[in-house]
């Protein structure tokens, strides 16, 4: 079975939070003591972390499922509860990071690059917080937050010097083989390489990794053949090596192989074109003499022209590096609801959104009259009343925030 995964799923889970404590200093010779309760533990955040040692997503492929810590329950006499622990994911060089509409949410281009992909619970606030010149005896406290939990989509796209693009049995394994300790399976029917493959090679005091692409059909630009799957590991590569089969299977004429991979990368992806790139004939040993092709020609098996095009390719790699940055970091963070959001719900009420809201009303008994006045208050210093004013709520209309709901009522 191969070892090599580029596309996955990972289900993301961030711990939850601790809840607060209600308590009350229960001690002799101390009459009605204060509240007492400590805060629960936020839970820990999920990170996708790039990293080179990992080389593909097949650690996904049957365990899709990575959930961090969760935070515990704050306790009576101050005592808070425990953080949980983060958790790192490592992922490929390379690997994409797309949410559920497909959209790109994280580029984890080059190793060390890291994105939250889900955010941790936050803990409640035990009853001592509320404490205040109105409030001697708070009997409530605040619920903690849930962690972030979502699938994300995974996909590689390989990190390489020198991509080997050429029509399935043109040499591309046996060459890889040759220059480097990169072992692809051999052998002299088309298709044998169904998967990338990177070697590194060092050349004098050149060491660059050239990537082994499963070979390309008329129509890979379209999907044909796996065509999108294979193509997209050409897009990082700084330098396009065309290898093309002077002994081919089908007949097809080195002019007319070149002409259709060179049609493909441009349907595929146009700047393409505008990489630096190597055009070379392969399998001399075994072509026609009289074959029409004028450009450089190597032979894997015996070794010629091995040499020089190892040259060639130090050269344009080095050349590459010195003109092409970096490849950029970014991420694009998924937007923050800012303030408070009201909406229409399907049963004609209303919704009110926003984490600050949430957490207005994440408290343990909203029948304590105490405890509801504060949420009020908190609402109404957020403008939530002003919100459903200016969205059309009218008296009467049912309100939602969370678990909570309540008759809407201006003023």
């Amino acid at each position: 079975m191969s070892s090599f995964v580029d596309e996955a799923q990972v289900h993301v889970k961030a711990g939850d939070g601790g809840a607060g404590a209600v308590s009350f200093r229960r001690e002799a010779h101390v009459a009605k003591g204060g509240p007492d309760g400590g805060d629960g533990g936020s839970g820990g955040d999920v990170w996708l972390v790039a990293d080179r040692n990992v080389a593909s997503l097949y650690g996904f492929k049957d365990h899709p499922h990575r959930r961090a810590g969760n935070g515990t329950h704050g306790m009576g006499k101050g005592r808070h509860g425990r953080d949980g622990a983060d958790l790192e994911v490592p992922v490929p060089e390379g690997t994409v990071v797309r949410d559920a509409a497909g959209e790109v949410v994280a580029d984890l281009a080059t190793a060390g690059d890291r994105w939250l992909a889900a955010r941790g619970g936050q803990g409640g606030r035990g009853n001592a917080r509320f404490l205040s010149n109105r409030r001697r005896a708070p009997a409530f406290a605040e619920q903690a937050e849930l962690g972030e939990e979502l699938w994300l989509d995974l996909e590689l796209k390989l990190m390489a010097d020198v991509a080997l693009v050429g029509f399935p049995n043109a040499g591309k394994s046996t060459l890889i083989s040759t220059i480097s300790a990169a072992k692809p399976k051999v052998a002299d029917y088309p298709f044998t390489t169904l998967e990338p493959h990177l070697g590194v090679v060092r050349f004098g005091e050149h060491e660059f990794v050239v990537a082994d692409i499963p070979g390309l059909i008329e129509g890979a630009s379209e999907g044909r053949g796996l065509g999108h799957r294979f193509l997209r590991h050409i897009e990082r590569a700084r330098v396009l090596a065309i290898l093309i089969d002077l002994a081919p299977v089908d007949g097809r004429p080195p002019a007319e192989q070149e002409r259709i991979l060179l049609d493909e990368l441009e349907r595929y992806r146009p700047s393409m074109l505008e990489r630096p790139r190597l055009v070379v004939g392969t399998k001399s040993d075994s072509a026609d003499p009289a074959i029409e092709w004028e450009g450089e020609r190597i032979s894997a098996v015996t070794g010629e022209g091995v040499r020089p095009l190892l040259g060639r390719m130090a050269q344009a790699v080095e050349a590459a590096r010195e003109q092409l940055p970096q490849p950029r970091r970014y991420v694009v963070h998924r937007p923050e609801l800012a303030g408070v959001n009201v909406e229409r719900d399907s049963s004609g009420g209303w919704v009110v959104l926003g984490r600050s809201a949430l957490r207005a009303v994440a408290l343990s008994d909203l029948t304590d009259a105490d405890a509801l006045a504060y949420a009020q208050g908190k609402l109404r210093g957020m403008g939530v009343d002003r919100a459903l004013a200016r969205a059309g709520a009218r008296s009467g209309d049912r309100v939602r925030i969370g678990d909570f709901e309540f008759e809407y009522e201006p003023g």
